[in-house]
């Protein structure tokens, strides 16, 4: 028979698994969403969200100038690049595709 101790230690390893786990899966599902988004052409605004976290709490008063692959806003100014501009231009794209 368990005792408390053990059957803690057991309910500790499972939670730990089941979160591991569960980030796999979100990582997976995410993919799949971004790919279908792209399929699509479908943006975060067309899912009634923001761009993100951050863009939606930026401090920037300036217009957006470019939209990104899927809806991102960046009004070009000085300062770091988006991840979503810095992928593209990685990539060999050009950002004026994206002007709006």
């Amino acid at each position: 028979m368990s005792n408390y101790n053990e059957l803690m230690k057991q309910a500790q390893d499972l939670m730990a698994k089941a979160e591991q786990v569960r980030k796999e899966e979100l990582a997976t599902v995410i993919a799949e969403i971004k790919a279908k988004m792209k399929q699509y052409g479908i943006t975060v605004s067309d899912l009634g969200g923001t761009s993100g976290g951050k863009a939606a709490n930026s401090k920037s008063a300036a217009p957006a100038k470019y939209r990104g692959p899927n809806g991102e806003l960046w009004a070009g100014g000085p300062g770091r690049k988006p991840q979503w501009v810095r992928d593209l231009i990685e990539s060999g794209k050009s950002i004026e595709f994206y002007r709006i």
